[in-house]
């Protein structure tokens, strides 16, 4: 369900800060003793943050999370900054660095507050995004499903599949590299290999989707080239009754795996890694690589039966993909996808979901 309107809500609690923070600025206001002045300022700016954010989720359904916290933080930031320079202009009053950290760190707790219900539900609209267009131009042409292909220095299978195929559409369901930073001067040959086949694809007239893995971070730069990206829950194509995600946030029972996915893609990783030279960026892609190798193997495994059947009902009347599994399950309405690595494709062709 759309709210409409739900700009109005922002503007509302930005009219009532600058009224609130009007009354202890000039004469005759009410000023609050520090250091109540200060948690004042972080909750009433905590307050501004998080309807912001709920109003891009429900307004802007392209940005992914670090993008978005970053534009809040930055929004909230300047207004502080503004908030302070104004004392100038008043008599017997000097700006307050004080109250604008606190500002700024209200903003901040409050956005991770508010991402916190995200460890634990399948309720998952505050980090999925999607650009781009939800339906194939032909929807009677095979789309050809890729699931986890985890590619490292060849393209195992991709140019035998074009060949035989070179009329279908195509829709990768993540994890395509072991680990894909979309970072200029941190993509590798293959990566570059990759998108350069897309671009042929496309320009071939061919549909091309990629719904983000738990291997793939920040590559929302690169959503133009694609008909459609997206992350987290919500993939989907109209009127073929086909939807899909990942399959890594299906299992709500994993919370170190749901810890290490909030973390990794938010703002503060985000900036860490345009920070740092490209060569620490690139040692500490090939550590993360590793790790994700060897982590949390007990729930790696194991199949979550039980959570992917009720994530397939969620659904009724459509066929429900995921990759992420390396196994071939069917469960109720819901297809987990095979492990691509060694060129196993699979189709989507007449309602059906067939090897390819």
């Amino acid at each position: 369900m759309r709210f409409r309107g739900f700009w109005l809500l922002p503007l509302a609690v930005a009219g009532t800060i600058f009224w609130l923070s009007a009354q202890s600025h000039y004469p005759g206001g009410i000023e609050l003793p520090s250091p109540l002045d200060k948690f004042a300022h972080a909750t009433v700016f905590g307050i501004l943050a998080l309807a912001i954010d709920l109003a891009l989720r429900h307004t802007t359904p392209g940005l992914p999370l670090y993008r978005r916290h970053l534009l809040i933080l930055a929004a909230v930031a300047l207004y502080g900054v503004s908030d302070e320079l104004h004392q100038r202009f008043v008599p017997g009053r000097d700006c307050d660095l004080g109250d604008w950290a606190a500002d700024a760190l209200g903003g901040a707790l409050a956005l991770t507050a508010g991402s916190l219900h995200l460890l634990t539900t399948r309720r998952l609209g505050a980090l999925s995004w999607w650009r781009g267009r939800l339906r194939r131009p032909d929807p009677a042409r095979a789309l050809i499903l890729v699931a986890d292909p985890h590619w490292g220095a060849t393209l195992t299978g991709l140019e035998a599949a074009t060949t035989a195929q070179p009329e279908a559409d195509w829709l990768f369901l993540g994890d395509v590299f072991d680990v894909w930073v979309g970072f200029p001067g941190m993509e590798t040959d293959p990566q570059r290999a990759f998108l350069a086949w897309v671009d042929a694809r496309r320009a071939a007239g061919r549909w091309v989707g990629l719904w983000l893995g738990n291997r793939e971070y920040f590559l929302d730069r690169h959503a133009a080239r694609f008909d459609l990206m997206g992350e987290g829950i919500g993939g989907m194509l109209e009127d073929e009754a086909l939807v899909w995600e990942h399959g890594d946030l299906i299992n709500t029972a994993d919370r170190q795996y749901r810890l290490w996915n909030l973390v990794s893609r938010s703002g503060a990783l985000w900036l860490l890694f345009r920070l740092m030279p490209g060569g620490t960026a690139r040692r500490v892609s090939a550590w993360m690589e590793r790790k994700l190798r060897t982590t949390n193997a007990a729930y790696k495994l194991t199949f979550p039966r039980e959570a992917f059947r009720a994530a397939a009902q969620a659904h009724p009347g459509a066929t429900f993909l995921t990759g992420h599994f390396h196994t071939h399950e069917v469960e109720a309405n819901g297809i987990a996808l095979p492990w691509a690595h060694e060129g196993r494709f699979m189709v989507w062709r007449n309602g059906k979901v067939e090897d390819l």
